[in-house]
């Protein structure tokens, strides 16, 4: 987990490389009250990587970081109530957090906040706020945002429909790593004639992706009207998947 202001603390200290001991030592400084090492902690047990997967425990950690002020824990707090977490879902919540830290300048919130406004999901749908947010994250490189922004003109939501635009979001987000971006650059490539190239991008989307991602984008490119998606899309994107 990134965060934009790390404890002196956490950064300075060197954190150990085994799984287990890097969990013990950060539940150390947690403990301390550093809220670095609290939203940190947190992830470990979202995550079950160097403890037991514990999502209600590190729901905790994360609320008392962010009542610290630490803003990727206020997001994460925000993601727990968005997905259930470690807490039911409760989605105004979860824009509330998002909200908050969005407001206060990060970028995941951001994009986050966002997603929810351009549903309508915990808040009143709002697609020209979305897009604004979008576009804020966007501009921080959010790459997952830059993404958004792409599809926005390419759906013409709120804007005008406009491909040429559309695809600079995508080449741009696929360049950053996110792997829809990554794919939705592939689209664009191969609807200009360009396979091959298109092709590299999906097998690279492949190694990214989640695995529902793949089997959607499987099943897509097998009834793609380019040629060289319906020949070798599938086994671009599950050949890149398999290196995950």
């Amino acid at each position: 987990m990134t965060t934009t202001s790390p404890t002196a603390v956490v950064s300075a200290a060197r954190i150990p490389d085994d799984p287990g001991e890097r969990a013990a030592f950060l539940r150390r400084l947690a403990e301390s009250g550093e809220a670095e090492a609290q939203a940190l902690y947190g992830q470990l047990l979202l995550d079950g990587n160097g403890v037991a997967r514990d999502e209600a425990t590190g729901f905790v950690w994360f609320n008392r970081a962010a009542a610290q002020g630490h803003l990727m824990a206020l997001n994460m707090v925000g993601r727990c109530y968005d997905l259930g977490w470690g807490v039911a879902v409760d989605k105004v919540r979860a824009a509330d957090c998002y909200r908050i830290a969005a407001e206060r300048g990060l970028d995941w919130a951001m994009y986050n906040y966002a997603t929810l406004l351009a549903l309508g999901h915990g808040v009143a749908e709002d697609k020209a706020a979305a897009l604004a947010w979008f576009e804020k994250a966007a501009k921080l490189g959010n790459a997952k945002a830059i993404n958004f922004v792409g599809s926005f003109h390419e759906d013409g939501w709120v804007v005008a429909r406009n491909l040429t635009k559309a695809a600079r979001f995508y080449e741009r987000a696929a360049e950053g790593g996110d792997f829809r971006g990554m794919f939705n650059h592939a689209r664009m490539l191969g609807a200009k004639g360009r396979g091959e190239e298109a092709l590299r991008w999906i097998e690279r989307a492949g190694e990214r992706a989640t695995p529902a991602f793949v089997a959607k984008a499987a099943a897509f490119l097998d009834a793609s009207p380019v040629p060289a998606f319906r020949a070798r899309g599938r086994a671009a994107i599950e050949r890149g998947a398999g290196r995950c």
